[in-house]
C-alpha cells in the first residue's frame, strides 16, 4: 500500500507546490504603492541602506513583501509595489510591522537615515479589475525585469467610458494575437478618483521594439468605428494619460522563496551582489523593515 500511495501523496504535494507558485507569481488583488524620490547624490547611499534592510528583512518573519522598481523614464524614483490578498492582511502586516520595530529599537536609527535622504513620497492603494486586464493568466511578475505603468485620471462620471475603452483595446489585442499581458488596478485610495493604472510586464526592453511594430496594426484590428469611439473617449473622458518606464532590483526587494524559485537566477543574485551597508547602519543583528517603514504605507 505504500507503494501504491506514495506517489499519489507525492503528487498530490507537488500540485500544492505549483499552486502555491503561481499564487506567489501572478498579480495580486490589491497593491500598495510607494513613490518616493530622493536627494540628488544620495542614489548609492540610498541602495546601500536598502539592500541591507533586504538582507535583515530575510532574516526575519516580516509580514509582507515588495518588489522594487526603479524609474527610467519620468521623475527619478523609487516605486515599491508591495502585493496583498486583502485589506485583512494589509492590516496584519501594519500591525506587524510595529511589533517588529518593538523587538528592534535600533530599527528607527535606519528609518531616520533613510528619511534624511528623502524628499517627497506618495503611498496608494489600488484594486485589481479583472474586467479589464489583457491575459492576465499569462503574467508571471517572477520572470518580470521592466514594468510599464499607465496611469490615467479619468473626469469624475466617465468611469464607464474608460471601461469601454479598454475593453475594446483588449478585443483588438486578442484579434491579433498580441502577447503582450496587462493587468489593470483601480486606486481605492491616495490619489483622485476615478485613476486607473495599467501594469504590462515585461521580460526584456526590445519587448517595446514588438509594441512598436504592432501599433500600425492596431487600428485594423480595432475597426474604424471601435477606433474612433476610443479616440473620443480618449479626448472627452481622459483628464491626463502617462505611461513610464520601470527596472525591477533585486537586491532591493524582498519575495518569498517560491516566488524567488520562479528565477533563482536573478532574485538571488543579490546574494552574491549586495552592496555593503554604511558603517552607521543597523546592522543584520538589529534588522529593520524595507527603507525604514514601520508598517506598509497607507
Amino acid at each position: 500500500m505504500m507503494i501504491v500511495f506514495l506517489p499519489a501523496q507525492v503528487s498530490v504535494s507537488l500540485a500544492q507546490t505549483e499552486k502555491a507558485a503561481k499564487a506567489a507569481t501572478k498579480p495580486p488583488k490589491l497593491i500598495l504603492l510607494v513613490h518616493q524620490q530622493f536627494k540628488f547624490g544620495s542614489e548609492s547611499a540610498r541602495q546601500k541602506l536598502e539592500a541591507a534592510v533586504v538582507r535583515a528583512c530575510e532574516r526575519l518573519d516580516v509580514p509582507n513583501s515588495w518588489i522594487d522598481l526603479q524609474s527610467i523614464t519620468g521623475p527619478p524614483e523609487d516605486l515599491s509595489f508591495d502585493p496583498f490578498e486583502s485589506f485583512e492582511g494589509m492590516g496584519a502586516a501594519y500591525a506587524g510591522w510595529g511589533q517588529i520595530f518593538a523587538s528592534h529599537p535600533k530599527l528607527a536609527e535606519l528609518q531616520d537615515q533613510i528619511r534624511v535622504l528623502e524628499t517627497r513620497e506618495r503611498s496608494v492603494i489600488a484594486a485589481r479589475r479583472d474586467d479589464l486586464g489583457y491575459r492576465v493568466n499569462q503574467i508571471d511578475l517572477s520572470k518580470t525585469r521592466f514594468m510599464r505603468v499607465l496611469e490615467v485620471r479619468v473626469r469624475p462620471g466617465h468611469e464607464s467610458d474608460f471601461v469601454e475603452s479598454f475593453k475594446l483595446l483588449g478585443a483588438a489585442y486578442e484579434k491579433m494575437g498580441a502577447d503582450m499581458p496587462w493587468v489593470v488596478y483601480q486606486v481605492n485610495s491616495g490619489m483622485p478618483s476615478p485613476t486607473f493604472l495599467a501594469f504590462v510586464p515585461m521580460r526584456a526592453l526590445n519587448e517595446n521594439d514588438s509594441y512598436l511594430a504592432r501599433a500600425p496594426k492596431l487600428r485594423e484590428a480595432e475597426g474604424e468605428v471601435n477606433a474612433d469611439r476610443m479616440h473620443q473617449i480618449a479626448r472627452d473622458a481622459y483628464e491626463s494619460s502617462e505611461s513610464n518606464l520601470y527596472a525591477i532590483s533585486p537586491t532591493t526587494s524582498h519575495v518569498p522563496k517560491e516566488f524567488a524559485d520562479g528565477d533563482p537566477d536573478f532574485w538571488l543574485l543579490k546574494q552574491s551582489s549586495a552592496v555593503k551597508p554604511p558603517a552607521s547602519s543597523v546592522t543584520a543583528e538589529n534588522s529593520t523593515q524595507k527603507r525604514g517603514e514601520a508598517q506598509p504605507k497607507q
